[in-house]
């Protein structure tokens, strides 16, 4: 079974600031049950240390869920993971390849690791983008404070310019208009 770098993508989350698969998931894409996934890591479990393998507390699968959009939650959310899941980095995902010995495992791998690397790449275009951003928008700020001041300068000369040109009227003028008078 093959699978595309987009249904994988679809698969990643962050937690902690990483990265990170479930263990169901790469089951799923390893063509295994997550119970042998899981067995064949803690059999090697010196080969996932903290920063391969995440084992969540009750906020970060707070968090989980909040990112897995695509599933119905039911009102018994507290069975939402019937156990906690492990949570794999893209170096835990990488390891294991080497807990994994098949064929389809490493083809799995290697899809997921450009799956990996496609993100990384997507979120170092998007800082480079940030950084265009922010410098196009402190260059428009400065423009429109010379134009704002420039502005207010030639505001300031209108109103010499106006009171020069508007004659004073005196107060006792005859005015102008219709008058009504009302007879009793």
């Amino acid at each position: 079974m093959t699978f595309s770098v987009e249904k994988i993508e679809a698969m990643i989350y962050i937690i902690q600031g990483h990265r990170v698969m479930l263990d169901s998931d790469l089951a799923k894409l390893y063509g295994v049950e997550t119970k042998v996934l899981n067995q064949a890591v803690r059999r090697n479990r010196e080969r996932f240390p903290k920063d391969f393998l995440i084992e969540p507390d009750s906020n970060e699968l707070a968090e989980l869920r909040s990112q897995i959009v695509t599933l119905q939650i039911t009102s018994n959310e507290k069975n939402f993971f019937r156990h906690s899941p492990f949570l794999f980095t893209e170096n835990g995902v990488a390891m294991l390849s080497s807990v994994l010995h098949s064929k389809e495992a490493i083809q799995v791998n290697i899809t997921i690791m450009r799956a990996f690397t496609k993100l990384r790449s997507f979120l170092a275009m998007g800082g480079a983008l940030e950084k265009r951003i922010d410098k196009l928008e402190k260059g428009t700020n400065q423009l429109f404070k010379v134009v704002f001041e420039k502005l207010d300068h030639v505001d300031g000369r209108l109103a010499v310019y106006e009171e020069a040109l508007v004659p004073k009227l005196p107060r006792n003028r005859k005015k102008i208009g219709l008058k009504t008078h009302l007879k009793d």
